[in-house]
């Protein structure tokens, strides 16, 4: 009884997934092959398209800092001309107190720095009672 078990397991044809599987493998490493393909062809682009977004962003500050220079230029051009035109025109005042008053509205306006609250003493600890934690 032992032989016909022992022949019926070699006399039956065995069928193997190894050509499916190995067929199965290539195309997966195909495809993986192509993925990382892909992505470095994104990623170089974008990287170019990072370096074209910076140099295009420096050439933009550098235009906003010639226009803000020509834009303090010309009003500092015309706060001259202002003073020149107020300095050769005839005070309408004899004093000299009233050339002194035209001289401070002329110059920037100083803001005070803001004043602070004055402390509440409830806020603040008593010196004579220390707290000591153990």
């Amino acid at each position: 009884m032992v032989n016909l078990m022992v022949n019926k397991a070699v006399g039956k044809p065995k069928h193997t997934l190894l050509p499916v599987l190995t067929v199965l493998f290539l195309i997966s490493y195909g495809l993986l092959t192509m993925l990382v393909v892909e992505q470095g062809r994104t990623i170089d682009s974008q990287k170019l398209l990072i370096r074209q977004l910076f140099t295009d962003s420096g050439e933009l500050s550098t235009l906003k800092g010639n226009t803000v220079q020509k834009h303090n230029a010309e009003a500092q051009a015309q706060a001259e001309a202002k003073v020149h035109s107020q300095a050769q025109a005839p005070s309408s005042q004899g004093t000299p107190r009233g050339n002194a008053k035209s001289d401070r509205s002329t110059g920037k306006v100083r803001r005070s720095a803001p004043q602070k609250p004055p402390q509440v003493t409830s806020d603040t600890a008593d010196e004579r009672r220390a707290l000591v934690s153990i």
